[in-house]
């Protein structure tokens, strides 16, 4: 069974740093590309950022430059560290994996996801 265990969010003020983690169990970790996405209150689910299995990087503009993701294959863990928090960043925070994407920004492409983790950014 697979399983995705994200961790790490909280209530901080706008400026601060939070360090997400999303710990994989259940698969083989190294042949997902591994994605964080976030959904707000009352909005869809959107992009932040993708680790690919040969650990390149994309993210989604509103968050280039702050949030950094990266993926510890000997651990099965994925983090996205998240500096410079603004107010706007406040959602719940999804990790996702997907074997073979084509659209890799596109939530419905991923295989599996995790419960999501709150990220509540005060200002």
């Amino acid at each position: 069974q697979v399983q995705l265990v994200e961790s790490g969010g909280g209530l901080v003020q706008a400026g601060d740093s939070l360090r997400l983690s999303c710990a994989a169990s259940g698969l083989t970790f190294i042949r997902y590309t591994m994605g964080w996405f976030r959904q707000a209150p009352g909005k869809e689910r959107e992009f932040v950022a993708i680790s690919w299995r040969d650990y390149t990087t994309y993210y989604a503009d509103s968050v280039k430059g702050r949030f950094t993701i990266s993926r510890d294959n000997a651990k099965n863990t994925v983090y996205l560290q998240m500096n410079s928090l603004k107010p706007e960043d406040t959602a719940v925070y999804y990790c996702a994996a997907g074997e073979s994407l084509t659209l890799p920004t596109w939530a419905v492409n991923y295989d599996f996801w995790g419960q999501g983790t709150q990220v509540t950014v005060s200002s």
